[in-house]
């Protein structure tokens, strides 16, 4: 099918498991004598610790890996699983993940993680997320409207939606140097949602002048904006198919 469709890559992704068994690794071996795949990735669980470093090193010895994909790597504390699974498999780390979406999946740099694990944080990333997330035309009407004094909600509420793009907010604040010192920051993101559900709740006056916010139009602001956080929680239930 993948030839009749001309398709350049194609990803067969095998059955995971917690725990290595004989029945998997036989499956998996009769997989790569059929298929004969150009690269082997291993995906393993950061959070697992020395399990994992024992998964890699058993599935190397077994199928012969060309790379590994770590994921759950958002803390700074698990690149130690990083530099265990490198040492013991001797195959390099090719991507991270940092979350469920394909958009939280990168490209690994060793000397990225080396200088968060020293906790002197990661800039390079987080300028590269930024150019993925920001627009560059949306900027700089941002930049004039704050030279002008001219930012209003509106344009806090662009730049808000627009860091949500980058990733969690914990995440970004462990990669800005100097940030370790104040421990393992936790940000709750979906109180953002209430922020923004405030912002929305505002009439376009009121978002360019919050002078105009008394004490009804509060009440008002109120009423809504627990609506639209009502509404949102219908939509995450719908979702979750709860």
């Amino acid at each position: 099918m993948a030839m009749s469709k001309l398709d350049d890559v194609v990803i067969l992704d095998t059955a995971g498991r917690l725990h290595i068994d004989e029945e998997l690794m036989q499956e998996l071996k009769n997989i790569k004598s059929n298929v004969k795949p150009h690269e082997i990735l291993l995906v393993v669980d950061s959070m697992t610790g020395q399990d994992a470093v024992n998964v890699a090193q058993s599935f190397n010895e077994n199928l012969g890996i060309d790379g590994v994909i770590l994921t759950k790597l958002d803390g700074d504390t698990r690149g130690g699983a990083a530099l265990s699974v490198k040492k013991v498999t001797g195959r390099p780390i090719k991507f991270a993940a940092t979350g469920e979406k394909l958009s939280d999946i990168e490209e690994f740099h060793p000397d990225r993680m080396t200088s968060r694990i020293l906790g002197m944080g990661d800039m390079l990333s987080v300028i590269e997320k930024a150019e993925e997330a920001f627009d560059l035309e949306e900027a700089e009407k941002l930049e004039k409207k704050l030279k002008k004094q001219e930012f209003d909600l509106d344009d806090y509420l662009t730049q808000l939606r627009q860091m949500k793009k980058m990733g969690s907010f914990s995440s970004i604040l462990k990669m800005i140097p100097g940030m370790n010192k104040f421990g393992d920051i936790k940000v709750d993101d979906k109180e953002f949602v209430k922020i923004e559900a405030i912002i929305c709740s505002m009439t376009k006056k009121e978002k360019q002048n919050t002078k105009l916010l008394n004490a009804s139009r509060r009440q008002r602001i109120a009423k809504r904006q627990w609506n639209y956080c009502a509404g949102h929680k219908q939509i995450y239930k719908f979702i979750r198919n709860d």
